[in-house]
């Protein structure tokens, strides 16, 4: 049986937090063993909304460094602006795409709220609304048969399988796959300064915890991270508390996990003992990676050039499937 395929990209936003970590990075690292992985760190994604071109170019190596760190294979990144045929088919997928259905995507919904209300610079650009078929496209180039989603993020996957379905009749061939969701247990990590909010740089620097820190700084804030909010209904964990716990669950600490909880059941459960062993958990995996970072920051120009050179076999993929689409869409195409 053929190996099934997986295609998952992330915006680069600087450097890793915890929640990207937990949530995203540590599950590549995970099923890369078990699928053919094609991770995407999409630039083209991150110009939808105002940027300095100088500060994503740097973010975009910024990541990548810190995504091979994590443990994410070379061989199996890509940067979306080194495989342009993904704006080329997102231009042929946009015919096969619904306007009233872009429209009603959630996330443009918020950003463009949060413009008209004054909470964020800029305009609503057309590529606000148009980078779900971007996204299609990211997708569908390398006929994913899994793409891993949280819940929040089904209505995209969904719009993908609707436009590669309306492909498909067109053409009258069942030639692209129906991408399937892959869900796995990913946690939700919340901020430390205000767990009823998702971990998030754009919150500030209190409420993201970032995977390439010191062990000092983690202690801190875990230290200082909120456990009552003072409106827990009496009997029930408040948010900040299985937030710690969570957090412990993630870093695969599950004996310590049982055991604090038994503590917590029993009300015995001291808070100073859970945050430092929380804090212990996440410096071990940022100790391991910090190094691991800092041997490939002696070797930058060498490791650019091995993502350099993945991006251009991956690129392949892309351009057989721009070959096969341009014949089957009736558009010409160059000779190779």
């Amino acid at each position: 049986m053929a190996t099934k395929t997986v295609l998952s990209c992330i915006q680069p936003t600087g450097d890793m937090h915890f929640g990207n970590y937990f949530g995203a990075v540590k599950n590549w690292v995970d099923i890369q063993q078990k699928y053919d992985c094609f991770y995407g760190v999409v630039d083209y994604h991150a110009m939808t909304m105002p940027y300095n071109p100088k500060q994503l170019q740097e973010n975009t190596w910024e990541l990548i460094f810190n995504l091979i760190a994590a443990g994410v294979k070379t061989e199996n990144l890509f940067v979306q602006s080194l495989v342009p045929e993904h704006a080329e088919l997102s231009w042929i997928l946009n015919c096969f795409a619904s306007y009233g259905q872009l429209t009603r995507m959630t996330q443009f919904k918020d950003k463009t709220q949060q413009v008209e209300e004054g909470n964020a610079d800029g305009f609503i650009s057309a590529g606000l609304l148009d980078y779900p078929v971007l996204q299609a496209a990211d997708i569908l180039i390398y006929k994913a048969d899994f793409v891993p989603v949280g819940k929040d993020q089904e209505q995209h996957l969904e719009l993908t399988r609707n436009i590669a379905q309306r492909f498909n009749n067109q053409v009258g061939q069942e030639y692209f796959v129906l991408p399937e969701p892959l869900f796995t247990e990913t946690p939700k990590v919340m901020s430390p300064a205000d767990p009823m909010k998702k971990m998030s740089k754009s919150a500030g620097e209190k409420h993201y915890i970032p995977v390439f820190s010191t062990p000092e700084k983690i202690k801190k804030q875990i230290r200082s991270a909120v456990t009552d909010t003072g409106d827990t209904p009496s009997g029930e964990m408040s948010q900040g508390l299985i937030n710690l716990f969570e957090l412990l669950k993630a870093a695969n600490k599950m004996n310590q996990h049982h055991s604090l909880m038994s503590d917590y059941q029993s009300g015995v459960l001291k808070y100073v003992h859970l945050k430092d062993t929380v804090a212990e958990a996440l410096t071990e995996i940022s100790v391991a990676m910090v190094d691991r970072r800092q041997q490939l920051d002696e070797n930058k120009e060498e490791v650019k050039e091995i993502i350099r050179n993945s991006s251009a076999e991956i690129r392949k993929v892309a351009q057989k499937t721009m070959n096969e689409v341009k014949s089957l869409a009736g558009l010409m195409n160059i000779k190779m």
